[in-house]
């Protein structure tokens, strides 16, 4: 393109010309196409991570019903545990009405002893491992009939159940009645109930390890963050997984709400979060907007509304 002439040092020029591109700037534009395409290729890798765990965490909740939850399958039986409309564990047993036991007839009596007993409204069925022949099994045993049975995606329970946090939720039981739990409670409430799972479990996009991970872990933090804040936590009932994730609040902070509210009861009011140790003006005015509190005294303190606005209401109404 550019050496012109015929001489002798055009034929040098030439030549170092051909070795300067073929050893040095080939490889380097090659390389700096590739880590263009691949920036891209992650950057619409994690945007469908992103899109997918948003849809999964704003899932409509099924709200406050009594929950016979089943993690189904074929050797070891199903797991089933009832739990009461704040997701509370009220008992927990096995049946085994798959093969190779097939005890129908067993099962089938201790499932309707147990809707009989605690007046369960829905029942939640892992969709794992033996899920259809379960749900078949729960369709045919003559539930009465205003009761639902729902398939809950159980992507991350086995994970949630071996994790820290659930043993200190449940010091006293394993791991499958965990996951069981886990199912129900997710389709009780699936925010409440995924944040305690790293996103990255959850398995809702492809790729994930050959992503960015420092950028996709910044972006699904960011998204549960969003959704948490979206929606607004009840501070009365709220995990303290949950509240790590309000705005203005981290790990320490809400360890020091759930142990003042373990001490001192519920909140009655937004106002009483200053009382919590080492919360302070700052934290509150970035926290207390994203809290809900209910039964309160105030109707402000269960709206989206922040205390620094509730004069303007005021004189609204």
């Amino acid at each position: 393109q550019f050496v012109k002439g015929k001489s002798k040092s055009g034929q040098v020029v030439k030549e170092a010309v051909e070795d300067a591109y073929k050893r040095l700037m080939g490889p380097s534009l090659e390389t700096e196409t590739r880590i263009s395409a691949k920036d891209k290729a992650d950057a619409e890798a994690i945007r469908v991570f992103v899109d997918n765990l948003q849809q999964l965490l704003m899932a409509a909740p099924l709200g406050k019903k009594t929950v016979l939850a089943l993690d189904p399958g074929f050797r070891t039986g199903c797991k089933v545990v009832c739990l009461n409309p704040e997701g509370k564990l009220l008992e927990h047993t096995a049946v085994y009405p798959n093969p190779p036991q097939r005890q129908t007839a067993q099962s089938a009596a201790v499932i309707q002893e147990l809707v009989k007993k605690y007046q369960v409204e829905v029942i939640a069925v892992g969709n794992g491992t033996a899920s259809r022949e379960t749900e078949s099994f729960l369709r045919e045993i003559g539930l009465p009939s205003s009761i639902t049975i729902v398939m809950v995606n159980e992507s991350g329970a086995s994970i949630y159940s071996a994790s820290a946090i659930a043993r200190e939720e449940f010091p006293n039981h394993d791991v499958t009645v965990r996951g069981a739990v886990s199912i129900g409670r997710r389709l009780m409430d699936p925010l409440a109930e995924l944040v305690k799972i790293d996103p990255k479990s959850i398995g809702v996009g492809q790729y994930q390890h050959d992503v960015d991970q420092n950028m996709l872990k910044k972006s699904l933090d960011d998204t549960v963050v969003s959704c948490v804040n979206k929606v607004g936590v009840e501070l009365n009932t709220a995990s303290k997984q949950l509240l790590t994730y309000v705005s203005g609040l981290g790990p320490t902070l809400a360890d020091n709400i759930v142990k003042h509210r373990e001490q001192n009861g519920p909140f009655q009011s937004r106002k009483d979060l200053l009382k919590v140790t080492r919360l302070g003006p700052k934290a509150f005015e970035q926290a207390a907007g994203f809290l809900r509190i209910r039964e309160a005294n105030n109707p402000l303190d269960s709206s989206a509304v922040h205390p620094e606005a509730y004069h303007v209401v005021e004189q609204m109404a």
